[in-house]
């Protein structure tokens, strides 16, 4: 579990990495118009896409789980749900392509529409669920890590000025195709894709579910931004995406150590091991407190400096929409938490969609309310009101057949410890430095701060019981374990 973590945080490292070192440079070069009309165009081409697969990325983790020890098995699974997810992209790709031809506000930016629907035909070639389902979060890893700096570099080398918004486009859509044709391409070397013999049928309840929840989901998710652009304009697209962006990067970091035990605690409730699980999900649960409530803390504190270093001075709106959204690790992460670890492994799929479908309720009436009074503020409100209302659904639903035991003295100690960064971030603003140089220093002193404390005074049992797989991995490259320790 330790090696798939690593390549999980670096895979996220990497996820956090390459918006920061791409978007503050696009967003300073094509500004938030620039940016708000590229987002518009990717964002409601996504939409469709989310649609086409149908739950997918999800049911397929738990399925490719099941088989992964029967070769058999595992082709028909893989080729089943390819099939499908083939069948779906193609369809929403012709509803897509009928809805921007023929909707009046498409025909402003048609092209920049049209080459988004490669994300919509293509949607089909995701198949990092298969890869998570094998647990060869490597393979994941590497790749990503390939794409994003060949993207890196076409950004730097093609968007010069702000009439390159359709260059900037074309890099993106290289960022995210680029990784899944590899991905397809893969997969196709591990197991064979076969057309005979197979069971659609026993995939329709759990997928019916699952596309429920995300066609749901997506409203929340994804559709705040697009509702956003046809509620106000342009400019607040572009502020509310510049804080967006930089909240939602620390999010794969927080749900990390989740992401790799959905396979593990898949199959423990098949085998009703409860102290297994209860064993895995105390871990998580400690993860998950130990980043989560430092990360919403520090982007709470520091949004100026953020929005300022990586948006520039035309965001400077954006700081308060930024400490609005600044409380989605937190809510984000428990979601994730209480839904991917325990209601989605125990096959719990419908409590996932009612619990989804109060939130579209919530979002959709305080977007309606609040979005055309107080624009990418009124959006951002909406936003952390409807995950308050999902994450309480999970936990009502998940109380009805199981209740995990979770330590939660990790999160007063978590709070405890944050109360550092006021004195520290406001010590250092006072010496009036850079932007830049305030974000770095606060982030490095804040970070030993809160890990000195944790260490020395409350004794994280989570940090003192991680560090040492890891020790005695580092021990054994250096002989000095042997391997059998």
């Amino acid at each position: 579990m330790t090696k798939n973590f690593i390549y999980t945080v670096l895979l996220s490292l990497v996820n956090l990495l390459f918006p920061l070192l791409s978007f503050p440079y696009a967003s300073h070069v094509l500004g938030p118009e620039g940016i708000g009309s590229v987002q518009m165009a990717i964002s409601f081409a996504q939409y469709f896409a989310l649609f086409a697969a149908l739950g997918i990325p999800i049911y397929g983790i738990t399925e490719i789980a099941r088989h992964k020890n029967h070769p058999e098995n595992l082709s028909k699974a893989f080729s089943e749900l390819t099939i499908i997810f083939f069948v779906a992209s193609w369809i929403l790709f012709l509803v897509y392509l009928i809805i921007i031809f023929t909707v009046p506000f498409f025909q402003s930016h048609l092209r920049l529409y049209v080459l988004s629907g490669a994300l919509v035909v293509c949607s089909f070639t995701y198949t990092d669920w298969f890869f998570s389902g094998l647990e060869a979060f490597k393979s994941i890893t590497l790749r990503s890590v390939v794409v994003k700096i060949l993207a890196l570099l076409l950004l730097y080398g093609c968007v010069q000025s702000k009439l390159d918004f359709e260059p900037y486009l074309l890099i993106v859509l290289f960022s995210i195709l680029g990784n899944q044709l590899l991905s397809f391409g893969m997969s196709l070397r591990i197991t064979r894709l076969q057309f005979k013999q197979l069971q659609f049928k026993k995939h329709v309840k759990p997928l019916f579910f699952l596309f429920s929840t995300t066609l749901a989901a997506s409203i929340y998710t994804m559709l705040d931004t697009v509702l956003l652009g046809f509620l106000a304009n342009d400019h607040s697209v572009g502020l509310y995406t510049a804080s967006i962006k930089l909240v939602k990067l620390t999010i794969p970091i927080v749900t990390a150590m989740g992401v790799i035990l959905i396979p593990s605690i898949t199959r423990f409730f098949q085998e009703q091991a409860t102290q297994k699980i209860q064993d895995l999900i105390t871990t998580s649960f400690q993860f998950l407190i130990f980043f989560a409530i430092p990360v919403s803390a520090a982007l709470a504190l520091l949004a100026p400096e953020c929005i300022l270093v990586f948006s520039g001075k035309e965001f400077t709106d954006a700081i308060p929409v930024m400490r609005i959204l600044a409380m989605l690790p937190i809510l984000i992460g428990f979601g994730h938490f209480y839904c991917f670890q325990i209601l989605l492994p125990a096959g719990k799929t419908q409590y996932i969609f009612y619990a989804v479908l109060a939130g579209v309720v919530t979002c959709l009436l305080l977007n309606l309310l609040l979005v055309p009074h107080w624009k990418s503020v009124g959006a951002a409100v909406a936003n952390v009101a409807t995950e308050c209302v999902v994450t309480a659904g999970y936990i009502y639903y998940m109380r009805r057949f199981f209740i995990p035991r979770l330590q939660w003295q990790y999160g007063w100690h978590a709070l405890a410890g944050c109360l550092i960064f006021i004195p520290i971030i406001y010590g250092i603003r006072a010496y009036n430095f850079l932007p830049l140089i305030t974000l770095l220093l606060s982030a490095i002193l804040c970070s030993i701060a809160f890990f000195a404390i944790q260490w020395w005074i409350f004794r994280h049992h989570f940090l003192l019981n991680f560090m040492q797989p890891l020790k005695d991995w580092l021990l054994r490259k250096k002989n000095i374990l042997p391997d059998e320790y």
